[in-house]
């Protein structure tokens, strides 16, 4: 400050003193309030101490975390079958409407159950693959109104302590081998390579999916979970690929153009109503070049009428009305014999410049959606057209398994992505798997059957471990760049998921989860504590979880591990020295204290 005539005016010495004196102040307080977070906060984290004693068989550890934290409490014992966002108890909150009621509703945060979920009484550790692609334990997926609804299509039966499944269905009581068999000689590209990934719509108990595996095509099994009681964790307790799911409002968690064939065994879908939303959405996810197969009403009706409680002239009319819609949307009759129809997606879009008319039935969807959107995106009663690129076509792709190493065209449609990236990928991915087995032996053996990567970015993980007795459901983060596309281009399956809320699935259906960063990733938009719930609840007991996080989130993740009943052990990674940490996890098998209903 000045003098009128410019001179400064001689410093305050009082002032001065007053202004050190709350400096000093300010910083005592400022350092006592860290203090205060400190002393809070420091059981929370985990220390890296060796304890023997709690060193358990997952592969050579280098030491074992002892940690400081919070116990969950136990779920009640009827909620051993829980799914948070498909939980029957809810159900009447929400519509029957187009069975709105089965989709995803998950509850909403002061809802959410911070507990762990119980396995049944006398569950027992599943049954190895390839032995359980025949039987279960009975008291692992404990329902008798499948069994005695659907005895006469075989479907399952139970003997003694376990459930035998003979391979029937609804359409193929005598066998799914045979009805396989029939459809190979359909649709030769079945036998060659050219068809690999595949989507089952109403899937029963998998017996489809799981006659496919042996044939070198890799299928998601999609059921709702509904009065059949856990078609999907039967499935999964099988050891076949499943997802929970149905269609209805919106659409599937799947990206446009990606699967190479569609089934549909009497899954009872109104195909041709609601204008034709349902067979719209099948057509959206089925690449140029894909097949479409039905078998069931009104598939053969000259010859099956009688004994589904209709007329002639009804399933005539209905025969005549899928055939009319599938044209309108670009498929053609590709063959058909005895009670299987197959039409093929057509890779001609010239076949679409028909819905430039204002007239056409259905409607050329407008711009306004992405092909792509896949996470709680409304059903459109319009016809995605495919793009007129070669890229998505069955016949610009590389037989199986030549295309599982060959970038896909559509790696260039993501930022960043190209050829070059796409190749350090896979080998990067070759290297870690690598390391993987060093640390956890259980992988490539009977002990790891069912496999979830978490947040894949091209499906590397998977790709790494495709010689091994073992699946992969490949997880893409809706909120993500869309690579799943590239994925599904590889041969390999996956789904969009939001890892803030609970995954379609049933618990205890995973031997082996596998996180890379996912917790970096998502940590400002989900709170961890619940991602650690969810992979607690669908991983089986004795599963294994790989948690590849910086030291920071290994730090965090660990003792939450601990309270969840988990043994871990923290390992370096391929290459050590580096931020990174592997926090390698084994769930151990409980009992509830008390008795389910």
């Amino acid at each position: 400050m000045k003098h009128k005539d410019g001179k400064p005016y001689p410093p305050n010495k009082n002032s001065k003193k007053i202004q050190v004196t709350l400096i000093v102040v300010v910083l005592c307080g400022f350092s006592f309030y860290l203090g205060g977070i400190f002393c809070s906060e420091k059981d929370t984290y985990a220390t890296k101490e060796v304890n023997r004693e709690d060193e358990t068989s997952i592969g050579n550890s280098a030491g074992s975390l002892q940690t400081r934290g919070n116990s969950f409490t136990e779920c009640s014992a009827d909620y051993q079958d829980y799914t948070p966002c498909t939980d029957p108890r809810r159900w009447k909150k929400y519509g029957l409407h187009r069975l709105t009621f089965m989709e995803r509703h998950c509850p909403p945060n002061f809802e959410r159950k911070e507990c762990l979920v119980p396995p049944p009484d006398g569950y027992k550790v599943p049954i190895r693959w390839p032995k359980s692609k025949n039987e279960c334990w009975y008291r692992n997926v404990p329902y008798d109104w499948i069994n005695k609804q659907k005895s006469n299509q075989h479907w399952l039966v139970k003997e003694g302590e376990k459930f035998i499944f003979p391979g029937g269905g609804t359409m193929f009581p005598n066998g799914v081998g045979k009805y396989v068999d029939l459809m190979e000689d359909l649709i030769p590209e079945m036998k060659d390579g050219t068809v690999r990934t595949a989507i089952d719509t109403g899937c029963g108990v998998a017996s489809w999916g799981g006659d496919l595996l042996d044939r070198g095509i890799l299928t998601v099994s999609l059921a709702p979970r509904d009065n059949h009681e856990a078609q999907v964790q039967f499935a999964l307790e099988r050891g076949i690929p499943a997802v929970l799911g149905i269609i209805s409002t919106q659409r599937l968690p799947f990206p446009s153009n990606s699967f190479d064939m569609a089934h549909c065994s009497r899954c009872l879908i109104p195909w041709t109503e609601f204008g034709g939303v349902y067979l719209l959405e099948v057509h959206r996810i089925l690449r140029p070049g894909g097949f479409w197969v039905l078998s069931g009403p009104p598939v053969n009706y000259e010859n099956r009428w009688r004994g589904w409680n209709t007329t002639i002239e009804e399933q005539r009319s209905d025969y005549e009305k899928l055939q009319d819609l599938l044209t309108s949307m670009c498929f053609k009759l590709y063959n058909k014999k005895d009670d299987i129809a197959v039409w093929q997606k057509l890779t001609d879009n010239s076949c679409y410049k028909k819905l430039d008319n204002s007239d056409s039935y259905p409607p050329k969807c407008d711009d306004g959606t992405e092909p792509d959107s896949a996470w709680y995106t409304p059903l459109r009663p319009c016809v995605v057209v495919p793009p007129a690129t070669r890229k998505v076509k069955l016949n610009a792709l590389a037989k199986w398994p030549e295309r599982l190493h060959v970038a896909p065209e559509r790696v260039s449609d993501i930022r960043g992505g190209s050829e070059g990236a796409f190749k350090h990928d896979d080998s990067k991915w070759k290297v870690r798997a690598k390391h993987y087995k060093k640390l956890l032996p259980a992988i490539g053996s009977d002990k790891v059957r069912n496999v979830m990567d978490m947040n894949t970015l091209y499906g590397g993980f998977a790709a790494a471990l495709v010689e091994d007795p073992l699946w992969v459901m490949n997880v893409v983060s809706s909120y993500a760049a869309n690579t799943l596309p590239v994925v599904f281009d590889r041969g390999l399956i996956g789904t969009f998921h939001d890892w803030c809320e609970a995954f379609s699935t049933y618990p205890r259906t995973y031997d082996l989860l596998h996180v890379d960063n996912l917790f970096t990733a998502e940590s400002h938009r989900c709170e961890m504590k619940y991602v650690m719930l969810e992979m607690d609840r669908i991983l089986r007991p004795n599963g294994y979880a790989i948690i590849r996080e910086s030291s920071y989130f290994i730090d965090v993740v660990a003792p939450m591990a601990k309270g969840m009943r988990w043994s871990c052990h923290e390992e370096d990674t391929e290459y050590s020295g580096q931020n990174e940490k592997i926090l390698i996890c084994q769930k151990k098998l409980w009992y509830s204290k008390e008795t389910s209903l």
